[in-house]
């Protein structure tokens, strides 16, 4: 036991890491549906949407509050900070799924649908809003001096971080196109291939300056892009997101129904972990000065064993509960399958 104990602050990243990733392909979708919803052309379309995430937005937001815990006890510095320097967006955001979260609840005894409707599409725009801004002010970089964050609280508000929630949101609509592709059919499936295929196109096109202004912008992470042997790894994990995203638009052009949410899930990944990978050491990004690296970010050894033991013992039964969840509720919906309301 005691020769993992070095390894587990990268052990813990690890499984963060893991789970965010999850958290933004399946809420992601949910968020993805809807926006997608705010341009419903009828009530009863609205409610096929809605009851396309029905059964599972409750579990995939869940994984956002696990998310939270871990941070707070693995890496309560990196908690610390992020909370301090990105106070308001993360405020929004939570705003945004408690909108979303009572639309679903009072919807289904409410006589006014559509007001309710209209809650859960405005959350779901919200809350994405709050997601973006947050990326942004991480990756535009946290000034931290003495273990605290010596930043504006506004600091979060700049080009570049309107530039990724911009990439967010319209990544969010690919998600939710690919995903309603997957459980719709008819009329409202051939315009998802459409939004699918666009959203494609101009998220690779934002996705793609966001992270030459991000490697331009730390030299930590440009030696890592164009010094050799770093190269070799941090170029891989771009060229499989090429690869996955061309194959995206190869499977939205053959009318491909489960395909292309898997091709999108895959971008995200191999987006995320090629990033991830050039920044490592660093948990921190700092344009200003030496950035926070995991090891200073963690907690004790003794938390950290503590944790793994706890969450080693939970998160299989969560996942399998979840692929459950999943397997129960998959299939189409159609419209006219949720009560509606008015028109």
């Amino acid at each position: 036991m005691q020769a993992i104990v070095p390894y587990l602050p990268d052990l813990w990243l690890f499984l963060i890491g893991f789970f965010l990733l999850y958290y933004a392909i399946t809420d992601g979708s949910d968020l993805g549906v809807g926006m997608i919803s705010l341009f419903a052309h009828s009530e009863k379309e609205r409610s096929m949407l809605i009851a396309s995430v029905q059964s599972t937005w409750h579990g995939n937001q869940t994984w956002l509050v696990i998310l939270g815990g871990m941070l707070f006890g693995a890496f309560p510095l990196f908690y610390a900070v992020l909370l301090s320097a990105l106070y308001v967006p993360l405020v929004v955001m939570l705003i945004g799924l408690v909108f979303r979260g009572v639309a679903f609840e009072f919807r289904d005894h409410s006589e006014n649908k559509r007001l309710w409707g209209l809650a859960f599409s405005v959350g779901s725009l919200i809350a994405s809003l709050g997601q973006g801004f947050a990326l942004g002010g991480l990756l535009g970089g946290l000034q931290v001096e003495n273990s605290r964050f010596a930043g504006s609280i506004l600091g979060w508000i700049n080009p570049f971080s309107a530039l990724i929630c911009l990439g967010v949101l319209l990544g969010y609509v690919m998600l939710g196109s690919n995903y309603l592709i997957m459980k719709t059919e008819g009329d409202f499936q051939d315009r998802c291939y459409s939004h699918g295929f666009i959203t494609s196109l101009v998220t690779a096109f934002i996705s793609l300056v966001v992270h030459v202004v991000t490697v331009a912008r730390y030299p930590h992470l440009m030696r890592k892009w164009v010094t050799y042997p770093d190269v070799l790894y941090t170029g891989f994990f771009p060229l499989l997101a090429l690869i996955a995203f061309i194959m995206l638009l190869v499977s939205l052009k053959k009318r491909r129904e489960v395909a292309p949410i898997i091709w999108n899930a895959l971008i995200i990944l191999f987006s995320f972990v090629g990033l991830s990978v050039g920044m490592y050491p660093n948990m921190i990004p700092n344009v200003a000065s030496e950035p926070v690296t995991v090891t200073a970010a963690a907690a004790s050894p003794s938390v950290l064993m503590f944790m793994l033991v706890v969450t080693g013992s939970l998160i299989p039964v969560i996942l399998l509960y979840t692929a459950y969840q999943f397997w129960v509720f998959h299939g189409k919906v159609e419209e006219g399958s949720y009560d509606g309301g008015d028109e």
